[in-house]
């Protein structure tokens, strides 16, 4: 897959592309069913396939205050994107600038000196430009002067029995009730959180169950405080078992400020401080709590970290 960040030259020369544009945070399922979309038809048109996205959420540009906390960092994201066999990701800078550009001066920009789009795959709600002023309806006056079809988005339903199409808002709002498994299931992909091991008050490993403190960005949204079954991935590509506690450490802190992940590696005993941990949550094992002692605690740890070795046995990560 091509990486276009420069859109003042034309990408493919001597053939036309069927495009998508959109945040594509999370590259959910229904995202992946809109890319097979895109394939589809530029195979049948013998053109390219491609997806114009951002190198930021718009939102944290165009309203900071109530932007939303991203399911995939932006490294996270074009690795997700470089496996659906996309022929190009065309990603644009968005700054103050980009949220001031006309819709038809971003379509003629992009969508036709850029890639010559043959036909572009959107949803009937899509709205792009200053002040969100473009829609279907403009992109469909343009297609005509300029060649280029509109094609309707086919969207995703929900496996759960819930009659609304897949999304990273409800992704988010599942994260939000620590429902990780719901999450990856409209996914499609385990979520995964990455950020550099910091040393901590090294309190795990004097109760006997030693945890990688991974310092996440704040800009990342994490699931409900609780305990979590999952993977912890080192650089070197090694995978681990792990039982995850993200929250305040209530039975040690009163009023902490922000939440903390620590994940115990199981059967694992080595240095890990200062290398960046990919953590993959798998399910929910319980919600956090305050201990009324420090042997209650161990106890109960160590049935967590039981509970995650059973439950991952079978997960295939």
């Amino acid at each position: 897959m091509r990486i276009i960040t420069d859109q003042t030259t034309r990408a493919f020369p001597d053939q036309r592309a069927v495009v998508t544009i959109g945040a594509y945070d999370g590259v959910h399922r229904g995202h992946l069913a809109v890319i097979d979309q895109v394939k589809q038809l530029a195979a049948a048109r013998g053109c390219r396939s491609a997806l114009v996205t951002f190198d930021k959420h718009p939102a944290t540009v165009v309203r900071p205050e109530s932007a939303p906390k991203l399911l995939t960092g932006p490294d996270r994201k074009v690795e997700l994107l470089e496996a659906t066999g996309l022929d190009a990701l065309v990603i644009v800078p968005f700054d103050e600038a980009q949220a001031a550009e006309s819709p038809e001066s971003f379509v003629h920009r992009v969508l036709v000196q850029c890639l010559a789009t043959s036909a572009i795959v959107v949803g009937d709600d899509f709205h792009f430009g200053r002040d969100r002023e473009g829609n279907v309806d403009l992109l469909r006056k343009i297609g005509l002067e300029e060649g280029f079809d509109v094609e309707p988005l086919h969207l995703v339903g929900r496996r759960d029995g819930i009659d609304e199409p897949v999304s990273s808002t409800a992704i988010r709002r599942a994260l939000a009730g620590g429902d990780v498994a719901l999450a990856n299931e409209m996914l499609g992909h385990p979520f995964e959180v990455r950020g550099q091991v910091q040393k901590g008050d090294q309190r795990g490993r004097l109760l006997g169950f030693p945890t990688a403190n991974v310092e996440v960005s704040s800009r990342i949204c994490l699931p409900a405080d609780g305990v979590y079954a999952g993977w912890y991935e080192r650089p070197n590509g090694e995978v681990r078992e792990c039982a995850i506690n993200l929250g305040r450490r209530p039975t040690f802190y009163e009023h902490a400020e922000t939440s903390l992940l620590e994940a115990h590696l199981l059967d694992f005993d080595g240095d890990l401080y200062g290398e960046t941990a990919r953590v993959r949550f798998v399910d929910f094992l319980r919600s956090e709590r305050k201990f009324d002692g420090i042997d209650a605690l161990i106890e109960q740890l160590r049935t967590d970290i039981e509970s995650a070795r059973t439950l991952l046995v079978d997960d295939v990560d």
